[in-house]
C-alpha cells in the first residue's frame, strides 16, 4: 500500500440537532452508541465526489502520474446511477488512460478488505503496475429520514487507497465469510429487480419507537445485525490469528475494527481481549462511514504511525450479506494526506 487518503462533507451534525431526536434520547445515544458527530454531504456532492477528491490529492502527494493508473476499483452501495458502473465514469472525471480496468464493488461495510484483496490480486497476476481503490459512501440518503434506528448512524466519507507491485511486500492474509441466510438483517426491500419500486414502495409504515419508514428504504433489524456483529466477526478473528499464530500482544500493531457503533466495537474488543491501547476509535466524530471505516482510522487516528514506520495491522469489517472478513497486513511507511473537506 502506497499511500491513503480520505475526505468528508465540511457540514458537520451532532445526535442533538437531529430533528427526530430529543435532547434526552440524544444523551442516550451519545452516551450507548458513542456517535457524537458525523459529516453529511448534500444532495449535490455523491460518494464519488469525495472519493474522487480523496484520489487526486492522494496522487499527487504520491507524485503519480495518471496515465501510470492500471486498475481502477470503485466500493460503494451509493453510486452515481444504477448503470453505468461509477468506476467507468470516475475514469473519465480522473483522466485516466482508456487502458484501466474499471469494476465497481457494492459490498457494504467489508468492502475496503474486499478491495484490498481483489485489487492486489490483480497487480500479482498480469501485467498491471498500480492500482485506485476508491470506497466511500452516502449511505444517510438510502434510508428514512424519520428511522430512528438508522438515521444517528451514518456518516458520508469517501476514500482513495493506492496500491503498486512490489514482489518484496509483506504478505497479505485474508478469510471472508458469508451467511447468506442472514440478508434480511440489512436491506433495501424495494427498488431493485426482485422487487421493483412501485407506488406502494414510497408508502410509509410506522413501526413504533420512532421508525417511520417504505419498503424503499434501507432498514436494519438492529437485534439481529448486533447478534451478528458480538459473534461470528470476533470468533473468526481469533481462529484467524490462532491459524496464522498472532500473537495480539506481540505480533500486532493495531487492531482496526469497523466502526459500526460503540457497543459492537467494545464488545468485539472485550471478547478478543484486545489491548485498548492497540485499538483506535473514530465513530464519535464520524459516525458509521461503511466500507471507508478502515481507511478512515488510518487517515485519523494512524496518520504519524503510517507514514513514518511500517505497522502490522489486523482488520475486521462486518456487514451486508451478510459478510464480514479478517486482514493481517503490514503497511507503511506511505503517504497519508491530512483529512480533506467537500
Amino acid at each position: 500500500m502506497a499511500g491513503v487518503a480520505a475526505c468528508v462533507p465540511e457540514n458537520v451534525v451532532a445526535t442533538e440537532d437531529i430533528p427526530i431526536m430529543t435532547k434526552e434520547e440524544a444523551e442516550v445515544f451519545n452516551n450507548t452508541v458513542g456517535i457524537k458527530r458525523r459529516h453529511i454531504a448534500d444532495d449535490s456532492v455523491c460518494a464519488s465526489d469525495m472519493c474522487q477528491k480523496a484520489a487526486e490529492k492522494l496522487l499527487e502527494d504520491l507524485g503519480w502520474e495518471r496515465d501510470t493508473i492500471d486498475i481502477l476499483i470503485f466500493e460503494s452501495v451509493t453510486g452515481d446511477y444504477k448503470t453505468p458502473p461509477t468506476s467507468c465514469l470516475l475514469q473519465d472525471r480522473m483522466g485516466l488512460p482508456e487502458s484501466t480496468f474499471c469494476l465497481d464493488m457494492p459490498m457494504g461495510c467489508c468492502g475496503c478488505l474486499y478491495a484490498i484483496t481483489v485489487g492486489g490480486n490483480l497487480l500479482t497476476a498480469g501485467n498491471a503496475k498500480r492500482a485506485l481503490l476508491l470506497i466511500g459512501d452516502t449511505a444517510l440518503r438510502m434510508g428514512s429520514m424519520k428511522d430512528k434506528s438508522r438515521v444517528p448512524l451514518f456518516g458520508d466519507c469517501g476514500t482513495a487507497i493506492a496500491l503498486e507491485y512490489d514482489e518484496n511486500a509483506p504478505e497479505i492474509v485474508v478469510e471472508f465469510n458469508t451467511l447468506g441466510k442472514g440478508y434480511e438483517a440489512l436491506m433495501t426491500p424495494h427498488g431493485g429487480f426482485r422487487h421493483p419500486a412501485t407506488p406502494e414502495s414510497f408508502i410509509e409504515e410506522d413501526f413504533g419507537n420512532g421508525i417511520v419508514r417504505a419498503p424503499i428504504h434501507t432498514l436494519i433489524n438492529g437485534m439481529n445485525v448486533f447478534s451478528f456483529a458480538i459473534s461470528k466477526p470476533p470468533r473468526s478473528v481469533a481462529q484467524f490469528m490462532e491459524v496464522e499464530q498472532i500473537d495480539k500482544d506481540k505480533d500486532v500493531d493495531y487492531f482496526l475494527i469497523h466502526q459500526a457503533n460503540k457497543m459492537i466495537v467494545d464488545r468485539v474488543v472485550k471478547k478478543l481481549k484486545l489491548p485498548l491501547d492497540k485499538v483506535p476509535y473514530n465513530l464519535e466524530e464520524y459516525g458509521n462511514l461503511g466500507g471507508a471505516s478502515i481507511p478512515s482510522l488510518m487517515v485519523t487516528r494512524l496518520r504519524d504511525q503510517l507514514t513514518t514506520s511500517p505497522q502490522r495491522l489486523v482488520m475486521s469489517s462486518f456487514g451486508l450479506g451478510l459478510s464480514w472478513a479478517t486482514m493481517s497486513a503490514t503497511f507503511g511507511p506511505m503517504v497519508i494526506p491530512t483529512i480533506l473537506y467537500i
